[in-house]
């Protein structure tokens, strides 16, 4: 059996917001937000268990259509509600302060709904610190919640410090009312982690993917009956909030691309995240980085997620990415890419990664940008930086 399905513009997330509602009680079509897409229309059928269509940024590979039921969608929030609080009815609320064609910012409406509340719903477009507190300020509950990428949180900081510094200390009451500020996207920097926590905000660290309906590990713990195991090294996740898997270009479950990906071993079924990392005997999980954002530099292998780790340590570097480069001599060599002017220089770079990771890890540009590119979930474009740091040393 299918169910129709219609193609929202993300610019409208209250359209999201009611299409998202009548999807999860069955009155309405399935829903995919997407970005631009102009006026509501119908876009065929899907299969009948499916109530929204998350289309991913391809931030690092090919875009792909991820497939989700209303039971993984309630199941992930039902988690959320029991690891940050808000599980009594009519209580919780939120602010969307994400594109709503993204799984986080969908999710904020999705556990609005769950919730019995109406959240509150930035304008699309550039994110403006002033605009997210005058928003939270009209939260009317006991318990706010709200998600954000790690420059959202970051410039939030900034403009709340600011103001303090000018005895304005209002942004920072804003914040801290805040019963959680889930943090995911990217990865959450210590630094930026320490002025959060410094600044008496209550910062939760999520990890998850739109095939896992979002965050599903809260600071290195998986949430509700999720759970996390390590395999030769690699990320596996399972629970009832996956995702059905990957639609195809008809709407119909594309089987090869959904069985690379989801699995089923003893019973279980498990999404093979990509992500390398250690599981503890607790079950406790920490991410290393992803499986395929290593290189082979001189035969070594190096992991340009632990080279950024480091690089971003260093003062003026704390959004830098690190990327792949060609090398006639190494075959690939690790380039930072960074915006503005910062002091350090490469020798010095190379030095620091050099100490920590070896000879091979150290980065062998280093490229500065006018501005660094952006998705609109608030993440590196990491296609975007590598096609930037190829044209400079090109023309070098």
């Amino acid at each position: 059996m299918s169910r129709s399905l219609i193609v929202i513009d993300a610019g409208d997330p209250h359209a999201v917001h009611v299409a998202l509602r009548n999807a999860l009680t069955g009155d309405g079509p399935a829903v995919l937000p997407r970005q631009g897409a102009g006026q509501t229309m119908e876009a065929g059928s899907v299969p009948r268990n499916v109530t929204l269509v998350v289309e991913t940024s391809g931030s690092t590979g090919v875009p792909k259509r991820v497939a989700l039921s209303a039971d993984a969608l309630l199941a992930s929030a039902a988690a959320s509600a029991g690891a940050i609080g808000g599980q009594e009815p009519g209580v919780a609320r939120w602010v969307l302060a994400l594109p709503a064609h993204y799984i986080a910012g969908a999710n904020v409406l999705v556990r609005s709904i769950a919730a019995g509340t109406e959240p509150i719903i930035l304008a699309p477009g550039h994110f403006d610190p002033a605009a997210f507190c005058a928003a939270a300020d009209r939260l009317d509950s006991d318990q706010r919640f709200t998600s954000l990428v790690p420059v959202q949180l970051a410039r939030l900081l900034d403009a709340a410090t600011d103001a303090a510094s000018r005895g304005d200390h209002a942004m920072l009451a804003t914040l801290r009312r805040f019963d959680a500020l889930l943090i995911g996207g990217q990865a959450l920097q210590p630094e930026l982690r320490r002025r959060a926590l410094d600044a008496g905000l209550r910062i939760v660290r999520t990890y998850g993917s739109s095939e896992t309906g979002g965050g599903c590990v809260y600071d290195g713990a998986p949430i509700g009956t999720v759970r996390a195991r390590e395999v030769d090294g690699h990320v596996e996740l399972s629970g009832p909030v996956l995702a059905e898997g990957y639609l195809d270009d008809t709407g119909a479950l594309d089987r090869e691309r959904t069985d690379a990906a989801f699995h089923t071993a003893d019973g279980i079924r498990w999404y093979r995240t990509g992500d390398l990392g250690t599981v503890d005997a607790d079950g406790r999980l920490s991410v290393t980085g992803r499986a395929d954002n290593v290189i082979i530099s001189g035969g070594e292998k190096v992991s340009l997620d632990a080279v950024e780790r480091v690089i971003r340590r260093r003062p003026g570097f704390e959004e830098a990415v690190v990327v792949a480069a060609v090398s006639a001599e190494w075959g690939q060599v690790p380039a930072v890419a960074v915006a503005g002017h910062p002091q350090t220089e490469l020798a010095q770079l190379r030095v620091l990664v050099r100490s920590e990771l070896g000879n091979a890890a150290a980065p062998a540009h280093l490229v500065l940008l006018d501005r660094m590119p952006l998705l609109a979930s608030g993440k590196p474009d990491r296609v975007a930086i590598a096609d930037r740091v190829a044209g400079s040393i090109r023309g070098a």
